[in-house]
């Protein structure tokens, strides 16, 4: 057996071993290890996806997402149910990932910014402590990855056909659908170039389903001829909060391009603007096949639309069900990928001893407020999905509701692997919680802020949030004489469509929020 794959008995052994240390440095971990007579680690596989919504997830309880193996990741082991970004956008949430850091930390603050490659991140500390390493996918903090054995990235934000990558010998290009390719290239990792000496941290970082929204051939017809439930909140007018509400450019009604996001043909003769001047260009990178199937998937459907076009209400709908069918579906070839993973560590014997981590890295609105895209402090976008798994160690099908962030992944795989967390690091080993125990003092509120005034106008803005509470505020730009707030009460009103900031009901509790707020911006080093 190699060393990799030990006994379940002994990886339980060692994880409970763990539970609840501090990790001051690596020789006090090898000394612990020692005494206890425990030689292995546990393998790692991070699959990360991008702008995957918790109500795009079976197992969050979404009536509207396909995702068997998603699922029945969940069902064997641990789905956190509290788990929150520190700042919902995809770059500085993989640099919080990467260094158990806030943005202001770390310094990715948004997306634009590169990531300082000199930075001590889990991936180093691993790969210090003896684990061969791998990434594959998407990485988006323009600096070249650190840490690795082998990598291969997407571009920017990468294609979903026939992607472009970079590797450490340049760039080159792989056809078919970007989630197949991204696991076949982990699934040649695992067979062909891994140590089986060594324990091995494995990223697996899919662009699904960021926009576009383009699915795979595979998934093309799910739900071709059914609709799909729509959100309560699909037609908020966004009164009742602060201003910045509805002064974004991120609705369904309005801000979905014809051809780049709701793939409608662009009539002969019209000039393109926006994205739609790439569409074109994202539909040629297909094979024959690929293009065939997409063009008898969506041609008599854009035909039967522009036959007789939707208004007003009606026009909102079919713009959320072409949205939202097309989300799902690049969702479901993430999930058929996950089963294909999971089939290749059983068929390898690589499962009994692997810690899957699946997450990613911020929500997204699937309709919600009448919105697609991120950022907000608003629970779609601030709560992310978090699951973990590995057999015989991590109890089946429970789930933990405490308060969780991004900034905790670090120095959970460190503590794991036996190795201090990174430099930067700000955020709390997540161990206990996955042993089932909750430590004395774990947070009671999360801090969370917003730097990028840009793309989609939504406002700088930050807050705290805790069980049932959030506080946020709006800075305001130059001339304003005073900053926006909201707050609410989430058991009260989960939708978040009504502050209560000036409710004299809750004068005590903004009060309390407002100095918990300040106490936490000292304490991240903000303030």
């Amino acid at each position: 057996m190699h060393r990799c794959a030990p006994a379940r008995r002994v990886a339980a052994v060692l994880f409970f071993a763990l539970v609840g240390c501090s990790a001051p440095d690596a020789a006090d971990h090898s000394e612990r290890r020692e005494a206890r007579g425990l030689t292995s680690r546990p393998n790692i596989v991070f699959i990360l996806a991008d702008d995957h919504a918790i109500e795009g997830f079976g197992a969050y309880g979404s009536e509207r997402a396909y995702t068997p193996n998603l699922d029945r990741l969940a069902a064997e082991g641990l789905l956190f149910e509290n788990a929150f970004c520190e700042n919902s956008l995809c770059g500085p949430s993989r640099a919080a990932f990467l260094t158990g850091a806030y943005s202001h930390v770390h310094g990715f603050r948004q997306n634009g910014n590169s990531f300082d490659p000199s930075l001590d991140t889990f991936p180093r500390r691993l790969h210090d402590a003896g684990y061969q390493t791998a990434l594959y996918g998407k990485w988006h903090l323009g600096s070249d990855p650190q840490g690795f054995d082998d990598w291969a990235i997407l571009p920017g934000q990468g294609n979903y056909y026939s992607p472009d990558f970079i590797g450490p010998d340049g760039k080159f290009t792989v056809s078919g659908y970007v989630s197949d390719v991204v696991t076949d290239m982990a699934v040649e990792w695992l067979r062909e170039e891994r140590d089986p000496d060594a324990p091995f941290l494995l990223h697996v970082h899919h662009k699904a389903p960021h926009r576009t929204w383009m699915p795979g051939p595979q998934e093309l017809s799910l739900w071709a001829d059914e609709d799909l439930p729509e959100p309560a909140t699909l037609f908020d007018d966004w009164s009742g909060r602060a201003p910045a509400a509805a002064e974004q450019e991120m609705t369904i009604a309005n801000h979905l391009w014809p051809a780049h996001d709701l793939k409608l043909p662009i009539p002969a003769g019209v000039e393109l603007t926006g994205p739609d001047r790439w569409a074109q260009a994202l539909l040629d990178r297909m094979s024959d096949d690929e293009r065939a199937a997409w063009d008898a998937h969506f041609g008599p459907r854009n035909d039967a639309f522009l036959a007789d076009p939707p208004e007003g209400d009606e026009r909102v709908r079919w713009n959320y069900q072409r949205y939202i069918k097309n989300y799902l579906r690049s969702v479901a070839g993430v999930d058929r990928n996950v089963g294909r993973l999971l089939a290749e560590l059983d068929e390898l014997g690589l499962a009994e001893n692997t810690l899957i981590v699946y997450a990613s890295d911020q929500g997204f609105y699937l309709g919600e407020h009448g919105w697609y895209d991120k950022r907000w402090m608003y629970e779609e976008s601030l709560r992310l999905p978090l699951v973990m798994r590995w057999p015989g160690v991590i109890e089946a099908g429970r789930r933990e509701g405490a308060l969780v962030q991004n900034i905790d992944l670090a120095a959970t795989l460190c503590e794991l692997a036996g190795t201090p967390a990174p430099t930067l690091n700000q955020g709390r080993s997540l161990v206990p919680l996955v042993a089932g125990r909750e430590p004395a003092g774990w947070r009671e509120a999360i801090y969370y802020h917003y730097y990028e005034w840009g793309t989609h106008n939504v406002a700088p803005h930050f807050g705290v949030r805790t069980e049932r509470y959030k506080w946020i505020v709006y800075p305001g730009v130059e001339g304003e004489s005073e900053a926006a707030v909201e707050l609410f009460d989430l058991e009260a009103d989960p939708h978040e469509l009504h502050s209560v900031h000036a409710d004299p009901a809750y004068a005590g509790r903004r009060a309390e929020l407002e100095a918990r707020l300040a106490q936490m911006r000292v304490a991240v080093g903000e303030s």
